[in-house]
């Protein structure tokens, strides 16, 4: 879609004229809008790889009372919610605020490893059937989900840690509600405070891995695990191989300059 059926789509699924619209910065896989209404309301507008699925997944963390935009209309082509407010990075009890939602997020229980449709991360795949044990998910549905897009000595490696899969993460985690692409530039602040998360990816799996994605690109430090509260033992031993499936997509999208990212990992996790 244009930028114009974008706002067009979404002034129609709202029912409401545009006064005007302009782009903003949403990722590297959709396009994002932040429309202006004849009522002077602002909403945000964006396409996705599945509109529909990502206001289930905004309706679910809202519902466990994370902030969160609230949806206004989606269908298969547009997904339209409310635009929050954003006027620089966390301050200290921002982060707290931020460890303290994320803590009621994974208290949410799932019923299975995994979520009831599939995802994707651009041209990545995120399948999400279920599987009875925690490492046979993490290993079947993300570490090995598409090795055949991945250079061959890197699929060997994933391929050994994979077989020690069991003996290195926990069988039956509970299954708790996930973000699933929690990084820092899907979380916005309002005047220090935490306004809300975008750009969900959800399944149910081990809360670890919503740490193990926050602490990829940087440390979310002491406020935020204050706020999150105790961590389970073996957490940093576990959190490389977490991580790995972020590398993983960033790889797979953007290139070799992410070649590094996984090899240490890989090497983290003593592959």
């Amino acid at each position: 879609m244009t930028q114009d059926e974008i706002a067009q789509a979404a002034a129609q699924l709202l029912g409401a004229d545009l006064a005007g619209w302009y782009p903003v910065s949403g990722g590297d896989r959709t396009r994002v809008l932040r429309l202006r209404l004849i009522s002077g309301e602002e909403v945000i507008a964006k396409t996705g790889p599945d509109p529909r699925a990502e206001a289930a997944m905004l309706i679910a963390i809202r519902a466990a009372g994370v902030p969160a935009p609230r949806v206004l209309g989606a269908t298969p082509r547009v997904l339209v919610m409310e635009a929050l407010e954003e006027t620089g990075g966390l301050s200290s009890s921002g982060w707290q605020e931020l460890g303290a939602a994320l803590r009621r997020l994974h208290q949410v229980p799932g019923i299975a490893y995994g979520w009831e449709h599939d995802f994707a991360f651009g041209k990545v795949a995120i399948c999400n059937a279920p599987l009875p044990t925690w490492p046979d998910f993490w290993a079947d549905r993300r570490l090995l989900a598409d090795l055949s897009a991945l250079p061959s000595a890197f699929a060997r490696r994933l391929e050994r840690l994979a077989q020690d899969l069991p003996q290195r993460l926990p069988a039956t985690p509970a299954p708790v509600l996930l973000h699933g692409d929690l990084w820092s530039g899907n979380v916005l602040a309002a005047d220090g405070h935490l306004s809300g998360v975008i750009d969900p990816a959800c399944y149910c799996g081990h809360g670890e891995v919503d740490l193990a994605m926050l602490a990829l690109f940087g440390s979310p430090g002491a406020a935020f695990y204050n706020g999150y509260g105790p961590l389970e033992p073996g957490v940093e031993e576990r959190r490389p191989i977490y991580q790995l499936w972020p590398a993983i997509v960033h790889l797979r999208l953007f290139g070799g300059g992410y070649a590094g990212l996984l090899d240490g990992l890989l090497r983290q996790a003593g592959v």
